[in-house]
């Protein structure tokens, strides 16, 4: 298949292990972070690690959206779904995150209107056939995804829906990069850049990261020979030790982006502070609803009561986050937390580190 079979060649990819492990010779033990969780499954996919020389190190970061939304989101939502007016809308993934006491799956099984759907522009059609309905979508994701959800909401204002709300849970990625390398908790070498972001915010943002902090961050694609080269780079730039932003995705993510995407999440949102799971808060991480949309922001319309969330037990979800931890070092990994009955987001998710450690790598 054109385009794909030539990033996933047996021989292409064992050619560049083997320079992997060329460039690597002499170094000090490195660790480089891949943000994206689609990169995740991919390096736990085709065995990137088991290629690579023992002082090379990848770490799995805070790029799986769903892994990220805090439990304090996901109580507010059952919240919202117990309101008998509602029909609470959300992908399937976030459906079947733990919440405090609860899950919105469990609360679908008790008879609450929660619906799964593959996108805003369905929760709106939904909205539509029942007028009588108050609907609310649940927004989650990152650069890639809000702006699907800005232009759902900008077709709910030109057709003057009033019964199509959204929760917004959307953040940006680049200031949680920036919080992990300034918290030090965690020693960052170099940086593989989440190509799905890429696409939409283009090269310039992480020049933040490669000339602040002279940490080395490549753009790289999800298949095997893209996340070899890309790390390949990554050495590259730490021997000559000019760190800088370089896209090895070249096929797709360009250096200015996409343009009308970032035009609609300007269009729709604003930037706030935002909290992650596991992170904490991060200052202008988050896109809320900005004033001229505040009348389809589910905050503001419905008043629940104070939700007050739990803490996580028996799950590190927060420390694999932060690269801290790897699914192994949880106690309750495959034992009793496993995509069935998850303790934690990140057994969730199809990005999520821990569900790509369960399905590939036991």
């Amino acid at each position: 298949m054109k385009y794909i079979d030539e990033f996933r060649d047996n021989k292409i990819a064992k050619n560049l292990a083997h320079a992997v492990s060329k460039k690597a010779e002499g170094l000090r033990p490195l660790s480089i972070m891949e943000v994206c969780g689609t990169h995740t499954m991919s390096i736990c996919n085709f065995g990137i690690k088991d290629m690579l020389p023992a002082n090379i190190n990848l770490i799995s970061g805070p790029g799986c959206p769903v892994c990220v939304t805090p439990k304090s989101y996901i109580d507010k939502a059952m919240a919202f779904s117990k309101k008998p007016e509602v029909i609470l809308t959300t992908f399937g993934d976030m459906a079947r995150v733990p919440g405090s006491d609860s899950s919105l799956m469990e609360e679908k099984a008790k008879g609450r209107h929660v619906r799964i759907v593959y996108s805003a522009l369905d929760a709106i059609e939904l909205a539509q056939k029942n007028p009588g309905k108050k609907v609310i979508f649940l927004g989650i994701g990152f650069e890639t995804t809000s702006p699907t959800v800005a232009a759902s909401l900008v077709y709910a204002r030109k057709k003057k829906l009033k019964n199509f709300f959204v929760f917004s849970g959307h953040k940006v990625i680049l200031p949680a990069m920036e919080a992990l390398v300034k918290d030090g908790d965690v020693k960052i070498d170099g940086f593989l850049c989440p190509a799905h972001v890429s696409t939409i915010i283009g090269i310039k943002p992480y020049t933040l990261i490669a000339g602040k902090y002279k940490i080395p961050c490549v753009i790289a694609g999800f298949e095997p020979v893209d996340i070899l080269q890309g790390i390949w780079m990554v050495l590259e730039q730490i021997r000559s030790k000019r760190p800088k932003v370089e896209n090895q995705y070249t096929r797709v993510a360009k250096d200015s982006g996409n343009k009308k995407a970032l035009a609609l999440i300007n269009e729709v949102f604003s930037v706030k502070d935002s909290e992650w799971r596991g992170i904490g808060t991060i200052r202008e991480s988050g896109l809320f609803l900005n004033r001229k949309y505040s009348g389809f922001d589910a905050e503001r319309v419905f008043s629940i009561k104070p939700v007050k969330t739990r803490p996580d037990t028996g799950c590190i979800c927060g420390s694999i986050l932060k690269g801290l931890k790897a699914p192994f070092d949880c106690p309750s990994f495959a034992k009793t937390c496993t995509p069935e009955k998850p303790k934690g987001a990140c057994m969730v998710s199809s990005e999520g580190t821990c569900a790509a450690y369960y399905k590939h790598r036991i």
